[in-house]
């Protein structure tokens, strides 16, 4: 289960800083950290995916908030263009693609468990 909520973004959510460093998270997606506990717990992140860039399905332990902040992502409940706003509640699996393309910041409550592999 998701909810998803359409929003004009303010200034400051308009995307990374020029200067952050990205690291490649997973094929077709790298991140760029804002926080990252070592042991699994809260995170937060820009994520940018390739056109055609996937995540494989997994769960969520903890909350997760997404903010579309370019192009178009997409889930097993819906497609969420730029302004959406995704809450994943704790406990809630799914897999994700970008077909377009997109650059989202994420917040995750704890370290999400991937329930097949790439």
């Amino acid at each position: 289960m998701s909810v998803s909520t359409q929003l004009s973004l303010p200034d400051g959510l308009q995307g990374p800083p020029a200067d952050i460093e990205w690291t490649p998270l997973r094929e077709g997606v790298v991140a760029a950290w804002l926080y990252r506990d070592p042991d699994g717990g809260p995170a937060a992140a820009y994520l940018r995916y390739e056109p055609g860039a996937r995540v494989p399905a997994h769960r969520h332990p903890g909350a997760e908030h997404i903010i579309v902040l370019a192009g178009e992502q997409e889930d097993e409940y819906g497609r969420y263009p730029s302004g959406s706003v995704i809450v994943n509640p704790p406990g809630s699996c799914h897999s994700v693609l970008s077909r377009t393309g997109c650059l989202v910041l994420i917040i995750w409550a704890q370290q999400v468990e991937f329930l097949e592999s790439d």
